[in-house]
């Protein structure tokens, strides 16, 4: 397959864990060479998956992209809450979860499903005057967010092993899944937090197609090499 990165590519990144989004494109962007280089859609440092990058003259693509559906697998552990929502911050309290069921679970689950209002986490890039949530959650500050209207297709349970509930989320664009997790938390009365985050699409693109960071390097590296041929 050719690129062209100037005149516009979609690119489906598989994002390392650990990397932020603007780490992708910063690699992406020295890689190819190339300023006009965006992202359509957040994935936090401790979520993995698909991250679709936009070059070039398709940079004016990316609200279309990721005002689109989106789905997700993942792990919540039940029992104990962090501030931040996932695994960024220390356990803060713990309860026993003995007396839940898996039915329990998963009837739980089922009351998220649908129109539902829901509070992004403190620890999230959400502006207030100016300024990112989580430098203010950082500094300890106190953070109050507004609620705000999402969409969830569906929240199935997928596996239950002791603290650890596998899940599957289809949900709309604005849909913080750290949210989800402390909910359900809070919901069954035990709290939670999200410990493991997969995006596997966005719309119609899929994170079995998406390439990886090696992947962009070597593609250009053979653009390069061709290049150099064809000068020669």
């Amino acid at each position: 397959m050719q690129y062209d990165f100037a005149a516009g590519e979609i690119l489906l990144i598989n994002k390392p864990l650990g990397w932020t989004s603007f780490d992708v494109v910063k690699k992406v962007r020295n890689t190819i060479r190339e300023k006009k280089v965006g992202h359509a859609g957040t994935l936090d440092p401790l979520a993995t998956g698909l991250l679709i990058l936009c070059t070039g003259k398709f940079t004016k693509r990316i609200d279309e992209i990721q005002g689109q559906e989106k789905e997700y697998t993942g792990v919540i552990r039940l029992g104990e809450t962090t501030p931040s929502y996932d695994r960024e911050t220390e356990v803060m309290e713990t309860r026993a979860i003995d007396h839940l069921t898996e039915e329990s679970i998963k009837e739980a689950a089922k009351t998220f499903v649908g129109t539902i209002e829901q509070v992004p986490p403190i620890y999230s890039a959400v502006q207030i005057d100016g300024k990112r949530a989580y430098t203010l959650a950082r500094k300890g500050k106190d953070v109050e967010l507004k609620s705000r209207t999402v969409t969830i297709q569906a929240f199935d349970i997928t596996s239950i092993n002791g603290p650890e509930v596998e899940f599957r989320v289809v949900c709309s664009k604005g849909t913080y899944i750290r949210s989800l997790a402390h909910d359900l938390g809070q919901k069954l009365g035990v709290g939670a937090h999200l410990s493991k985050l997969e995006r596997t699409r966005i719309g119609e693109y899929k994170l079995e197609d998406a390439l990886t960071i090696e992947d962009i390097v070597a593609i250009r590296k053979k653009q390069l090499e061709e290049t150099d041929g064809s000068n020669s």
